[in-house]
């Protein structure tokens, strides 16, 4: 594993991947890291379903109607949702867990998106959440947070210029304009 830093700075939104397969130890690997992702009280409040069924992917990709077409062309997505009853912030715990898949699939230098599921609509103005669980067959009371779209890319982005991060918004020790 190279730096942190240089990860981050590398680490982007891929869109659009190619149809070379993911092997299974990097699958391996990818949901490894979401295990091992920190939780509240070490709750462990989320569970992944793993899609891998190119007929399953292009139906998910229908779960809203803008900005989940890398779905239909991902190699695998891993939908991820939480348990509210064994832990309040399973978003946040959700959450960690998404990020550190696409850290780990950024290490194996392979790309991946996050498709916002939580609080999104279908076309015809179903739940994005109600969708996906009934789609999958999950149970309703485990609410869908993301798909993670994941595969080998079939496009490049440019690092991250450090330059141009919006320092301004970092605070040091009380709330500071800078307008």
């Amino acid at each position: 594993m190279e730096s942190f830093h240089k990860l981050a700075v590398r680490r982007h939104s891929i869109r659009r991947y190619t149809s070379e397969p993911i092997s299974a130890e990097d699958v391996k690997l990818i949901l490894e890291a979401a295990l091992l992702a920190p939780t509240s009280k070490s709750s462990r409040s989320w569970q992944f379903i793993c899609v891998d069924a190119r007929d399953m992917l292009e139906r998910l990709a229908q779960c809203k109607p803008a900005g989940a077409a890398p779905i239909a062309r991902c190699q695998l997505a891993v939908v991820v949702a939480g348990n509210p009853e064994l832990s309040d912030p399973w978003i946040e715990d959700a959450s960690i867990a998404a990020a550190y898949m696409q850290l780990q699939a950024e290490d194996l230098g392979l790309g991946s998106c996050w498709i916002q599921v939580r609080g999104r609509f279908t076309a015809d103005d179903i739940p994005s959440e109600e969708y996906v669980q009934e789609l999958l067959g999950m149970p309703g009371e485990l609410p869908v947070l993301c798909i993670m779209t994941f595969g080998h890319k079939d496009e490049v982005r440019k690092e991250v210029d450090t330059s141009k991060l919006l320092w301004e918004r970092v605070h040091i020790g009380t709330w500071s304009n800078r307008d």
